[in-house]
């Protein structure tokens, strides 16, 4: 059987790494489907929140890397609505599979030069209609979203949803009768000799975080948690800085923490660095964001054995009944406290328990060949 031809636009791709989930999601796509799917991405020549074109590579021309894709690293200067027709006149495309709402040259672009057209168009919402992420700017995206519906922008278009609760937004946003998949992200493909053992003493954790420092990422709720705390804990945190001025007063807020709380900040990491640094010697990934569409960075801690603390509004739920964390509303920073509390004073016996639990759904959820099959249908229907 022939390969499918897709088209892809996304804000950034590999090299890249600091757009965080979005990035991992394509790459992972690209991944599981190079054997049955011809990725060509149209993405920026630089990487999220830097001026700096990568290295090695020509922009504004295909580029086929070794895993198979090509991608058109488009310059500031080569982004034009001449160049978007040309690469979307291209070939007959299976699908153009658009990822996000909200930004003008790889999400609204598109869509506009393609209303009206019988090509078959994806818009992937990547969370960013969800309620947590909406109410950050929600007036204007509330009216962009409704000029948007006004100028026939949506109309055929059919959409990724990786949860129910994206189903039900993308719904409430764009319309009752919209065409829905769906299907969860693929998750980074790796290979398992078994959960790791980590040593657990009562009286002391480490937890970790890996994401962009913004406002919706909810440090600031983990510094204030932590402040209550007993007992000897540890957090290392990674990513880039989005909001600079969040995170001054963020840095502020570590500066008072009591002594029984140590709080290393360790900059941006490359996404191949991520599964090594959650195969550390961390007890927990602690990363109450806003709201998550999947959570490629919860999935790869529970297949290293990391239980998670997490806000209730991802599609992994229920983690206390199932043994594998904490799932919890965001209205204050008591019950965080709690359960980081609790964390802390487990014995071995205790947390290998709650590892365990964790391990069993990240591998669950990797093992799972039936999203790579409905990932494959959506793409070539």
């Amino acid at each position: 059987m022939p390969k499918r031809d897709v088209l892809v636009f996304v804000d950034w791709y590999k090299p890249g790494y600091r757009g965080g989930g979005p990035v991992r999601s394509m790459i992972n796509m690209v991944d599981h489907l190079a054997g049955r799917v011809q990725f060509h991405i149209v993405t920026s020549d630089t990487d999220y929140a830097t001026d700096q074109p990568y290295p090695g590579i020509e922009p504004d021309q295909w580029f086929e890397l070794p895993s198979g894709e090509c991608v058109w690293y488009a310059s500031r200067s080569g982004r034009d609505q001449r160049t978007w027709r040309q690469l979307l006149g291209e070939r007959n495309w299976d699908a153009i599979y658009i990822n996000g709402m909200f930004s003008l040259w790889y999400s609204i672009m598109p869509l506009w030069l393609t209303r009206g057209s019988q090509q078959r168009r994806i818009a992937v919402a990547r969370g960013m209609l969800l309620p947590g992420p909406m109410g950050q700017g929600a007036l204007k995206k509330r009216v962009f979203l409704g000029l948007g519906k006004l100028l026939g922008l949506y109309k055929g278009v059919e959409f990724q949803a990786t949860s129910g609760d994206e189903v039900v937004s993308i719904r409430e946003r764009i319309g009752s009768d919209v065409r829905i998949h769906e299907v969860t992200n693929l998750p980074r493909k790796l290979v398992s000799d078994g959960r790791p053992q980590r040593t657990k003493r009562a009286g002391s954790a480490r937890l970790v975080n890996v994401v962009r420092i913004a406002t919706e990422k909810n440090i600031h709720l983990i510094i204030e948690s932590l402040q209550g705390v007993t007992g000897e804990v540890i957090f290392d945190l990674y990513g880039p800085v989005y909001h600079q001025a969040y995170w001054e007063q963020c840095k502020a807020a570590i500066a008072k923490l009591p002594s029984n709380i140590t709080f290393n900040y360790h900059g941006p990491v490359a996404s191949e660095q991520v599964p090594q640094i959650l195969a550390g010697d961390h007890h927990a990934l602690f990363m109450p964001n806003e709201g998550d569409n999947f959570g490629h960075t919860m999935v790869e801690a529970m297949c290293a054995g990391l239980p998670l603390l997490i806000s209730d509004q991802s599609p992994w739920r229920d983690l206390q009944a199932r043994s594998a964390g904490w799932d919890i509303p965001l209205e204050g920073p008591a019950r965080f406290t709690a359960a980081v509390q609790e964390l802390v004073a487990m014995d071995q016996a205790a947390f290998d328990r709650i590892s365990a639990g964790a391990y069993a759904i990240g591998m669950a959820q990797v093992n799972d060949p039936g999203t790579v099959d409905r990932t494959f249908n959506m793409l070539a229907r």
